[in-house]
């Protein structure tokens, strides 16, 4: 495996910094260094003279604009989140950035026919394509981002591109699973089965629980009563913004079980329109979701555990009623919870790992 230059990256995919790279405002990008770079993951932010929202706004940066970090401060607020990282011109809280790298990959040879590989988006973020006979090739948005997981089915021929001749792979999606669309090889890592392995599952489902406390936005984990996992989380929006025509975006209370766990999954809308089964978005600004990572669902309305790479401001509320988790804490979460068991296309409650929920 080895790391794509700065200029074959702009190039490939149909990728774009949305002009920083080439700014007058930001010097040093022409020798690209992935080391510590975010990607605004909100329509827009402030870059602050200081690290406090209380400073003045030297400038502002927009949605998917990748900006390079020299430094990292705690400040003394939000008091949940006091992050701060200093960029060229001042300060961005860290709460809605996205830190991304860009590492090229080498395609794997071939896929076994009826088979699904996991994968996830190894550079800040690429174009998906479809194709149709009427007409051709087109783009799709929004791109897929950095750290999103997608199961791949095939490796085929995508669009012409005047600098990547390179293979595609075919990517299934069980919310657009009528339309096929494809993403260049170089931009996804294929997981190793240790994305998946259970872990302690030697422990007793029920001798396993979480806890979340959405005063405190913590989750605790406990194996014979003992703790074994904590991290701070980002609940649901407390509200109701249906009016009581659809599912609230507060977080559930109560007790609950791991009902089923898929490692990418859809929210929110498809790309041609199409609403997720459930009403439960991901996320209060983003409603095209595809590759959500690490889903262990805990309610029959779609509540889940799931990773999220469109923010960094756990400790605070941010979702439409799931847990936000980093990405790399619901992969802990997934292989460690057991969802329901399956008695023929019968769920048996009870049997999966329990989810207490409260203030």
């Amino acid at each position: 495996m080895k790391r794509i230059n700065r200029r074959d990256f702009l190039k490939l995919g149909g990728l774009t910094l949305g002009g920083l790279a080439f700014s007058p405002f930001l010097p040093g990008l022409t020798d690209f260094d992935d080391s510590f770079v975010v990607r605004i993951a909100t329509k827009d932010m402030p870059v602050r003279k200081e690290p406090t929202d209380k400073s003045r706004i030297e400038l502002s940066h927009y949605r998917d604009e990748l900006v390079h970090v020299y430094g990292e401060v705690t400040a003394e607020e939000p008091e949940h989140n006091p992050v701060w990282y200093r960029v060229w011109g001042g300060y961005l809280h860290r709460g809605r950035l996205h830190r991304v790298r860009t590492i090229y990959q080498d395609p794997i040879k071939s896929i076994t026919e009826g088979t699904r590989l996991i994968a996830d988006i190894s550079v800040p973020f690429t174009t998906p394509y479809r194709y149709s006979k009427t007409f051709g090739w087109q783009p799709l948005s929004p791109p897929l981002y950095y750290g999103s997981v997608h199961f791949i089915e095939a490796i085929e021929q995508g669009p012409e591109m005047a600098d990547y001749d390179g293979p595609w792979y075919r990517i299934f999606d069980e919310l657009d699973s009528n339309v096929t669309y494809y993403v260049p090889a170089i931009h996804m890592r294929v997981l190793s089965d240790d994305f998946t392995s259970p872990i302690s599952p030697d422990v007793p489902y029920e001798e396993k629980l979480i806890e979340i406390n959405l005063t405190t936005q913590m989750l605790y984990a406990y194996e014979y009563g003992s703790l074994v996992f904590q991290t701070n989380i980002s609940s649901g929006v407390p509200g109701d913004p249906t009016g009581g025509k659809g599912v609230p975006t507060t977080t559930p209370t109560g007790k609950y079980t791991i009902l089923d766990k898929v490692p990418a999954k859809h929210m929110g809308y498809s790309y041609f329109g199409q609403q997720t089964t459930g009403n439960v978005l991901a996320d209060v600004d983003n409603y095209v979701l595809p590759g959500v990572p690490w889903t262990s669902f805990f309610t029959p309305l779609g509540h889940a555990f799931h990773g999220t790479y469109w923010h960094e401001n756990f400790g605070s509320p941010m979702s439409h009623g799931c847990i936000n988790m980093r990405s790399n804490e619901a992969n802990w979460i997934f292989r460690w919870t057991k969802p329901v068991h399956i008695v023929g296309n019968v769920a048996t409650r009870g049997l999966g790992t329990t989810v207490e929920i409260h203030y």
